[in-house]
């Protein structure tokens, strides 16, 4: 073995967050000289902070200056916070992908979605398998999640074998998969574990469960039902089905991302319970009492089936008063204000809104405090590091990590490089760590120019002033003010332009006001119409000022 060789961890999303998961190991002397392999990666969501851009990545710049190094990517499971990035980073990477079959088949239409071409370099490998990234030789262990084919990593290194477990938790009712057993690994050097439900005491529960709830509850009401659940949950999209059949009801599927995942289910064998699926025309000759809607947009996402639904914007369908609207999925946090605003939606539309706060119909994906200690109990390792999720869900986690006797818990954040072997942990090294906006079809830095001036127009509207001038910079014609946004309800937005007009004549009849250069005509008006706009409507809006010589 090398002199000074090291193991380290570095997470550039999903350390600090829920969402954007994205995790290097490297193994070598030096980070640039290290071989790298990359564990998931996922996006987020963008929010009213975010105007314009609905995906979030995380900035990969870091492994990307060094991809020559990068010996392959692991995707562990097909929910968007692991998947989701792939298809957008993939081309700047083109290394080997790594993943099992349910997990291959949406990543295959993501891929196709995005017109890219990873031929070849796609591999496709059985679950609870084994196979090496060298110099990685990792095993795959099959656990229970909501979505199919959740795969925790046994990854065996020249300086420790390490645990990665990706999202899980402990059912032994999964109604899709086997039951929960524990990965069979010893000696683990350190474990890096999910955190999500870290405050959370007691057990997730199982689908089974939420199977006879649902089929209870629907069989109870003799309305139009809604049910809004995450689209990658395949045994709630079952449950739903299964349900649907018990009360003689015909199931409609809205969204796309539900007849995505539906399809890809269909190709693995996969869905006992979805065989008939009526299309909305198809309903429109259905009796309410006989039919099932199964929509998307279960966290309120704009363009979700059920908020455009709630906006009366979905074709063919209106919620009519005494519908049922059913949300089988928990509020991630920083979804509560738009869920908020649909649930007033469809209430003032006459629905009657059940959540998981009403009934027991929906058990979390990730693992309680119980199933934690289970876990620490079985792996054992020496070193833990809490990630996929927010810093006090991270703290919660080492504080358990401490009490369950782990030596070292280790508190880390995006762009912490922590190593791990040889000695005991420490953060070695930082790197720069971010945010990537998908702003139409590019990506661009989360403080890039545009983006900034997005969100000032945004907030406080925007103001184009074109002028006429002479050779000796002087004003030969009416100055031209545009401006939207900007509210003065006193007067009146055209009002607020004529007034900026007059302001402007006198700005250039003022004698202390005479210029050579352009630019401090543009700097100097730019600063006077800003004020001007101030005093008159408190708001700083974007303003461009375009000067044409004549």
């Amino acid at each position: 073995m090398a002199k000074n060789k090291r193991l380290v961890f570095l997470p550039l999303g999903g350390a600090g967050e829920i969402g954007m998961n994205m995790y290097l190991y490297g193994l070598g002397n030096e980070l640039d000289d290290m071989k790298w392999i990359m564990v998931d990666a996922g996006i987020t969501f963008g929010d009213d902070s975010t105007p314009g851009v609905d995906v979030i990545l995380p900035d990969y710049e870091f492994i990307k200056d060094r991809k020559e190094n990068l010996a392959g990517i692991i995707i562990t499971h097909a929910h968007e916070d692991h998947i989701g990035g792939l298809a957008y980073i993939w081309e700047d990477l083109k290394c080997p992908i790594y993943t099992t079959p349910f997990t291959a088949t949406i990543l295959k239409l993501k891929f196709e979605e995005r017109g890219v071409n990873f031929e070849g370099m796609l591999n496709v490998v059985d679950l609870n398998s084994n196979f090496s990234i060298k110099p990685f030789d990792i095993k795959l262990h099959t656990l229970t999640h909501s979505i199919p084919e959740p795969n925790s990593l046994i990854i065996k290194t020249s300086l420790g074998t390490l645990y990665h477990t990706g999202d899980w938790k402990i059912d032994e009712n999964p109604l899709i998969g086997d039951p929960f057993e524990h990965a069979d690994a010893e000696d683990v050097l350190a474990m890096i574990c999910d955190s999500t439900n870290s405050l959370s005491k007691g057990r997730s529960g199982s689908e089974i469960e939420v199977r006879e709830n649902i089929t209870n509850l629907i069989k109870s009401i003799d309305t139009r039902i809604f049910v809004t659940s995450f689209a990658s949950n395949l045994a709630r999209l079952d449950t739903i089905a299964y349900a649907a059949n018990a009360s003689n009801r015909k199931l409609v599927v809205l969204g796309r991302s539900m007849h995505r995942m539906i399809k890809a289910a269909k190709l693995n064998g996969l869905l006992q319970n979805v065989d008939e699926v009526l299309n909305e025309k198809e309903a429109l000759k259905k009796k309410k009492s006989e039919l099932i809607y199964l929509c998307t947009g279960s966290q309120g996402e704009p363009r979700g089936a059920m908020m455009r639904i709630a906006n009366q914007d979905f074709p063919n369908i209106d919620i009519d008063n005494g519908d049922y609207v059913l949300f089988s999925s928990k509020i991630i946090p920083g979804n509560e204000k738009k869920l908020s605003s649909l649930f007033n939606k469809l209430s003032e539309l006459g629905a009657n809104i059940i959540t998981e706060d009403d009934e027991d119909i929906h058990v979390s994906g990730h693992p309680c405090i119980e199933e934690m200690k289970d876990m620490y109990r079985n792996i054992k390792p020496h070193i833990s590091v809490p990630v996929h999720g927010e810093h006090r869900h991270l703290k919660q986690h080492s504080f358990l990590a401490k009490e369950m006797g782990v030596k070292f818990p280790m508190l880390i954040t995006n762009g912490d490089i922590l190593q791990l072997a040889p000695g005991s942990p420490y953060i070695y090294d930082q790197c720069k760590t971010g945010r990537l906006f998908l702003d139409g079809k590019n990506l661009v830095s989360s403080d890039s120019y545009h983006i900034r001036d997005r969100k000032r127009m945004s907030y406080n509207g925007i103001l184009h002033i074109t002028c006429l001038l002479d050779k000796k910079m002087q004003l030969k014609d009416n100055p031209i003010v545009y401006s939207c946004g900007i509210v003065d309800e006193e007067n009146g937005e055209d009002y607020t332009n004529y007034l900026l007009e007059e302001e402007i004549y006198k700005f250039f009849e003022d004698q202390r006001n005479i210029f050579k250069k352009e630019k401090k005509v543009h700097k100097s008006l730019e600063s006077f119409s800003k004020n001007f706009i101030y005093k008159l409507t408190g708001k700083k809006p974007l303003t461009n000022i375009s000067i044409i010589h004549i």
